[in-house]
């Protein structure tokens, strides 16, 4: 085979290779949500609850609680926060997230008015704030307070 045939089918290669790269790279893009599709930037929460379950997970960790609310029911609230990595490298440990702590918890609500909010803090029981990944690019992540 000579040297041109080889290099045009070297060629057509990488050329099929890179489509199907950028195709599955766009899907996985469409796949993901982005914030302001989910959530209201101009809906911030400020809730404390009762930790029902920490869900470390992969795209988004999640963050359930307990919250009383002014009329004295009791409804349970999910939290999107970043990957289960992501937490753990701005400081999260499992250890720390018992089933029943209180925790206060800032984000943004879900735009269809569930009971979901995307998280961009949370203050542990000794007054530690840990930053939680959020997914809104105009948040300003601050340093974890210790």
């Amino acid at each position: 085979m000579n040297a041109a045939i080889k290099g045009a089918r070297g060629g057509v290669c990488r050329a099929v290779a890179v489509v199907v790269f950028t195709g599955l790279m766009s899907m996985s893009a469409v796949a993901h949500h982005s914030f302001t599709a989910e959530f209201d930037p101009d809906k911030p929460i400020k809730l404390t609850g009762k930790l029902t379950e920490m869900r470390w997970a992969n795209p988004h960790a999640w963050i359930y609680v307990d919250v009383v609310g002014k009329d004295g029911k009791v409804v349970n609230w999910a939290f999107e926060t970043g990957s289960a990595n992501s937490l753990f490298r701005r400081g999260w440990r499992k250890e720390d997230l018992p089933v029943g702590v209180t925790l206060i918890i800032d984000g943004w609500q879900a735009r269809n008015g569930t009971f979901v909010a995307n998280a961009s803090s949370v203050v542990m029981p000794d007054g530690k704030r840990l930053m939680a990944g959020t997914s809104n690019t105009a948040f300003k992540e601050q340093p974890a307070v210790p």
